[in-house]
């Protein structure tokens, strides 16, 4: 698991808005979508995994919820006040029943002061207020390991999680857990459960997000992969040396408008 001080996130925040980047979706960046992108702006991608407490907490006052300043949704908000083109536009990739605190941002009082009935709630917030919502199995199983049942069972699981705190959500995104494939790669993207009870949950996924990779192509390019998307790993100094990068080998996509590009980080 890779996390990063409050620091370091609020730098790379500024270090992306200077530079002359906006946030969009996964979501939105499939769908070719830079709307939010004013020309002569490069979109930039934000993916948050795992549903730490870190990433989103409330703190309750007097009886109301307000979010937690201090975590990265927090962080998030707080910047968007100082800057009103900076979107609330980013893809979260949860995980519904996963230990310590990482069932859908927190699940009891010793992480963060958060509690169970407050879960659901969080992952509406962030389908009303532009997010995007992403699955990451039930409890970030390493998929590579077990059988196919096993691993329908998981991303079906999340699946059904997903539409319980937010009913009728269409969720586009799967996220592989420490980017582990299945042994058979298309249940990545599609595949169905049933229950006990006779129940089926189906998934049919539009995209599958590696760990890592480097920085995807842009959606214009003919050799961009619509299905399976690389990702950079924010730690340390990554995201300035790959927008360095980027601009020295002159493949920054520069969106203008209407025009292709070359790749978005």
């Amino acid at each position: 698991m890779f996390s990063i001080s409050r620091e370091e996130f609020r730098r790379d925040l500024q270090t992306l808005y200077d530079r002359g980047y906006r946030p969009i979706t996964v979501a939105q960046l499939l769908d070719k979508d830079f709307s939010a992108v004013p020309v002569g702006m490069s979109p930039v991608v934000f993916t948050f995994d795992d549903s730490s407490p870190g990433q989103f907490s409330y703190v309750e006052r007097n009886g109301e919820l307000e979010i937690d300043s201090s975590t990265a949704v927090g962080i998030w908000l707080d910047f968007e006040k100082q800057h009103p083109d900076w979107k609330g536009r980013a893809t979260f990739c949860v995980l519904p029943g996963a230990e310590a605190g990482h069932a859908f941002f927190g699940d009891k009082p010793q992480y963060r002061g958060q509690k169970n009935e407050w879960r659901h709630r969080k992952v509406r917030w962030l389908a009303d207020n532009g997010f995007e919502l992403c699955n990451h199995t039930l409890w970030h199983a390493q998929l590579s390991k077990y059988p196919d049942a096993f691993v329908v069972e998981q991303i079906a699981r999340g699946q059904l999680a997903i539409d319980s705190a937010a009913p009728n959500y269409k969720v586009r995104t799967f996220a592989l857990p420490q980017g582990l494939w299945p042994k058979n790669r298309e249940l990545a993207w599609k595949g169905s459960w049933t229950d006990r009870r006779g129940k089926t949950t189906s998934y049919d996924y539009e995209t599958v997000l590696q760990v890592a990779g480097g920085p995807s192509r842009s959606p214009f390019d003919p050799e961009f992969d619509k299905r399976s998307l690389t990702r950079v790993i924010a730690f340390g100094k990554s995201v300035r040396e790959t927008l360095d990068k980027l601009d020295a080998n002159k493949t920054r996509f520069v969106w203008d408008g209407n025009s292709p590009g070359s790749s978005t980080p």
